[in-house]
């Protein structure tokens, strides 16, 4: 890219994405050893989550990816804002109910993991592992 270091000191956006980008790559990876995909979800309410790690078992987490710690509670928001869908969505609709996610995760650049009292779990990327 010919970017020097310097450069994201002042465009931390760019840096966001390339870490993004960074974290989609490694959960691809890793979780191609238990034959899992990762997918992007957005819908029609403008809600998104960042990747859906999809297990052939049907199990799914929905992660956030955000590269500071400050960023942390806006994530969890959305991942809980996402949950609370699937609860009115199953309320009103008892013949298709929609599975709940396994785990809801905050992945980031921080350097200590930790679980919430919400049940998020906030794992840095240096973390993960297949």
């Amino acid at each position: 890219m010919g970017l020097s270091p310097t450069y994201f000191n002042t465009v931390f956006k760019t840096l966001g994405f390339l870490f993004e980008s960074l974290c989609i790559r490694d959960l691809k990876i890793y979780s191609s050893a238990l034959r899992g995909e990762v997918s992007y979800y957005h819908d029609r309410y403008g809600l998104e989550a960042d990747a859906v790690l999809h297990l052939a078992d049907g199990r799914y987490a929905l992660v956030e990816i955000k590269l500071g710690e400050s960023t942390v509670n806006m994530a969890t928001r959305h991942l809980l804002k996402l949950e609370s869908l699937i609860v009115q969505h199953n309320q009103s609709h008892s013949q298709t109910p929609m599975s709940f996610p396994t785990l809801k995760i905050v992945l980031t650049a921080a350097k200590y993991g930790y679980k919430r009292e919400d049940g998020v779990l906030v794992i840095p990327i240096t973390c993960l592992e297949d």
